[in-house]
């Protein structure tokens, strides 16, 4: 019989500090981070998505990171790949014997670590695709929400991406959803990062002030004159379609930072609304403080982490 190895998955808003607490925790207990992040997949798209390259830097030590920078922007990477890749960091750094550490927003991703998930990849419908490409945008939501309940607005942000997600909905509903347990030999502890609503507000904008500084416009404007396509970029939401929508002049600048602050804070709820989902679920949530100081985070996760071995 298989060792388990005890898992420790932290989890938390956009702007709630999880990573830097990932890394010190990590820099504690000799481990590496396997990111659950499903735009921090893609190379070049790095102050959009929050690549803070630096919180990784501990003591002049740089954790060893995976699932960041895998698949070229324009890629539509999913749910089925990530398990897949998951699955096999986990193995290969098991395997070293060293300690892995889950750090992400993207629930979806996360639910799949805890549960295990392991599913069967949803096949292309070509003559499906076609049918629905010759029908209106409204008319394509509308079959969709006959299928499921829209919680995740980003299915519907473009055409592409919603076809794509009535693609599955609809092999999901005459073949079932195809999920088994993959068996890996972990015990996730998922560890929350909470914080209050203001605070997180804050942080939001605080950020977003930050990464606009630091050159988020052209980062966009450089894939964009890589040959990533305008369509591609808005498919990745938030930072991505509305300074997209910006540099090609279908907004303000101004209007592009208020509603891009106000996608993000309610990106930020979603994100919460969800991990409330996991607990209803029956996940198990350790919830910390994450208003007080960096050190004193660590020290409550460390605590969690000492109750559960």
């Amino acid at each position: 019989m298989s060792i388990r190895i005890k898992l420790p998955v932290i989890i938390g808003p956009t702007a709630s500090g999880k990573t830097r607490l990932a890394a010190l925790c990590a820099h504690i207990l000799q481990a590496e981070i396997i990111s659950a992040d499903s735009r921090q997949v893609y190379r070049g798209m790095d102050i959009g998505t929050g690549k803070d390259y630096d919180d990784y830097i501990v003591e002049n030590v740089t954790i060893p990171y995976h699932l960041i920078d895998i698949v070229n922007a324009g890629y539509a990477y999913n749910l089925y790949e990530y398990t897949r890749d998951f699955g096999l960091a986990f193995s290969e750094i098991s395997r070293r014997g060293v300690q892995p550490i889950v750090c992400g927003g993207t629930g979806l991703y996360l639910e799949s670590i805890v549960k295990q998930y392991s599913l069967h990849e949803v096949p292309q419908d070509k003559e499906y695709r076609e049918l629905c490409e010759q029908r209106s945008f409204d008319e394509l939501v509308m079959e969709l929400s006959s299928y499921k309940t829209l919680h995740n607005t980003s299915d519907i942000d473009t055409k592409k991406r919603l076809i794509r997600a009535l693609e599955i909905a609809r092999y999901e509903h005459q073949f079932g959803v195809q999920k088994q347990e993959r068996g890996l030999p972990y015990e996730p502890i998922v560890i929350g990062v909470d914080v209050s609503r203001e605070t997180r507000r804050s942080r939001i904008e605080q950020r977003l002030q930050v990464r606009l500084q630091q050159g988020m416009t052209h980062e966009v404007e450089k894939l964009l004159a890589q040959g990533v396509s305008a369509e591609q970029l808005i498919y990745y939401g938030l930072e991505y379609k509305y300074i997209t929508l910006y540099v090609t002049g279908q907004i303000s600048e101004q209007q592009m930072v208020d509603d891009l602050y106000i996608a993000i804070c309610q990106f930020a709820k979603r994100q919460m609304t969800w991990f409330r989902g996991m607990e209803r679920r029956g996940i198990c949530i350790h919830w910390i403080n994450g208003e007080v100081s960096m050190n004193e985070r660590v020290e409550q996760v460390m605590k969690i982490l000492k109750h559960k071995k």
